[in-house]
């Protein structure tokens, strides 16, 4: 029961986090706020993940962080969102290059915070 209490408290501070986000003056047609959001969703993941695996974090804090704040910052709802309507706008290389990068960047970010945590 205890692990819900802490997915639920991550989640909420997750969500707050990408609320804040969402609040950065950017108001441009190319999802930016979102693809910054889940870049830096995938380098916390990843920073998360390989530095629990080396220092044997307790799994309250691992569900914290990596299920609740990660799960309740990132937007993989919204950006399906976004991918689709750039398509229903007829923004085709938009809205395949939004996926690309996305996709891309958030390997990355998940790669580049497994070495931080590695060189920890």
């Amino acid at each position: 029961m205890t692990g819900f209490v802490f997915v639920g408290l991550g989640g909420a501070v997750g969500a707050l986090l990408r609320y804040a986000v969402s609040l950065l003056p950017y108001r441009g047609t190319f999802p930016v706020l979102t693809l910054v959001t889940n870049i830096l969703g995938a380098l916390a993941i990843g920073l998360i993940a390989g530095a629990a695996a080396k220092r044997q974090a307790p799994e309250g804090l691992i569900l914290f962080l990596k299920t609740g704040v990660c799960g309740g910052f990132t937007t993989f709802s919204t950006f399906s969102l976004e991918a689709w309507q750039l398509l229903e706008k007829g923004e085709t290389g938009l809205s395949a290059l939004y996926v690309l990068l996305s996709v891309v960047f958030c390997l990355a970010g998940v790669a580049a915070g497994m070495w931080a945590a590695s060189r920890w």
